[in-house]
């Protein structure tokens, strides 16, 4: 057996006696969750257990961000592995002994907070990888950075946050890596598989505001006034034909969706204004750019055919995550040795967003999912992340572990 099988065959004995302490890990986060930019509490658990392994630690990077490094004792290049720290908004309804009861401030409201996309999970992967990985800094070529970020579900409103301030605050720098991993549980992959795509991965998410201005009348008389409610309504409408009627659908998807429609106080009384507010979703910059276009020339011809008027505002988003093909090509390999061939397969397109694709625009990444649905559970009851309902299978979670510490090492070993 050469070094490199010694060191692969360590790590994963290393991982296999820490998978209890990864999942009492996942459990406590779980059990305290928080919300973007105010993971404190999580941060300080973090940076106490990086400490202990001797790294060196930086925290109050973006806010709450915590970042460390492992030098390994011979001379090779800089990657990067990247857990995300924050939760949801979201009031859980898994019956688990640590289910989340905690509630905290969000946009002026107090409300229920849960770890429904996983994020608990990530954290624990990436601390039981630090364990893992420093235990064989004798034996590794290279550094490897750990960075734990805060907000990938975007900062509160009016606040910076998540990878862009990160890499604003120098996380990418001193030393700079070479390449980037990251990994997202996904509920409806079984648990043990992986999935994985070269290329665009996960759609750009812009927001959409559309605000519809016509005249205040009674209900009983709407020709005395410009009725928005009806404008909004077949701007909806509307804006779904850029998706059936405008774009090449053959050349990459994209969703337009409205999530959000205000208007009036009463139900004889047409309101003066509608406002209504949702998502764009594309896999290409060019597409993006033009179906923003489109919204806008869609919504206020609609309304000015009305005698009304839009103000459309399209805010952009997360970017398309978009793994390295080259990067890609090179660790297939290392997913199939660790987790089988068989259980690693082409993922679909993903029309959820990530901020993982901030790190991509700067340094080649991969960003890959990992199952967490046990094998017995009906798909058609299988509950998304985001859902109330969201529910890891930890008996997945050392799969990850073992998967980011084999990218890490199998890249730091690939010669130039």
């Amino acid at each position: 057996m050469n070094e490199r099988s010694e060191l692969l065959k360590n790590i994963d004995s290393h991982c296999e006696t820490l998978e209890e302490q990864l999942i009492a890990w996942r459990r406590d986060f779980h059990a305290h969750p928080e919300l973007s930019n105010r993971e404190f509490r999580t941060a300080g658990i973090v940076a106490a257990h990086l400490r202990e392994l001797g790294l060196k630690v930086q925290v109050n990077i973006a806010h709450t961000g915590v970042v460390a490094l492992l030098e390994g004792a011979h001379p090779g290049p800089v990657v990067a592995l990247r857990a995300d720290m924050d939760a949801l908004p979201v009031a859980e309804e898994v019956d688990l002994p640590f289910a989340s009861e905690v509630t905290a401030n969000y946009e002026g409201k107090t409300v229920s907070v849960m770890h429904a996309c996983g994020h608990d999970a990530h954290t624990a992967i990436l601390m039981c990888v630090a364990s893992v990985l420093t235990a064989q800094k004798s034996n590794l070529k290279g550094s490897i950075k750990f960075i734990f970020q805060p907000a990938e579900e975007q900062a509160p409103r009016g606040e910076e946050g998540g990878a862009e301030l990160m890499i604003k605050q120098g996380v990418l720098e001193n030393p700079a890596p070479a390449a980037i991993f990251g990994l997202h549980v996904i509920a409806g992959i079984t648990t043990g598989q992986i999935g994985y795509r070269s290329g665009p991965t996960m759609a750009s998410s812009d927001t959409m505001r559309i605000t519809v201005e016509g005249c205040q009348c009674h209900g009983a008389m709407p020709w005395m006034g410009i009725d928005p409610i009806v404008v909004a309504s077949q701007v909806v409408m509307g804006l779904q034909t850029i998706e059936s009627r405008q774009v090449d659908v053959t050349r990459e998807p994209s969703i337009i969706s409205v999530g959000s429609i205000h208007g009036g106080v009463r139900d004889n009384i047409i309101p003066d204004r509608v406002e209504l507010l949702g998502t764009i979703r594309t896999f290409d910059e060019t597409m993006r750019s033009d179906i923003a276009e489109r919204v806008e020339r869609t919504a206020t011809h609609i309304a000015q055919s009305a005698g009304a008027t839009a103000k459309v505002e399209v805010e952009r988003g997360y970017d398309v995550t978009i793994n390295h093909p080259a990067l890609t090509a090179q660790m297939v390999p290392t997913l199939e040795r660790v987790a089988g061939k068989d259980k690693v397969f082409i993922s679909p397109k993903l029309t959820g967003a990530e901020d993982f694709s901030r790190y991509q625009q700067r340094i080649p990444g991969f960003f890959f999912f990992l199952g967490i649905t046990p094998e017995t559970t009906p798909r058609d009851q299988v509950a998304s992340n985001h859902s109330p309902r969201f529910y890891v299978d930890e008996s997945g979670l050392l799969l990850g572990a073992r998967t980011l510490a084999h990218l890490a090492v199998d890249y730091l070993n690939t010669p130039s």
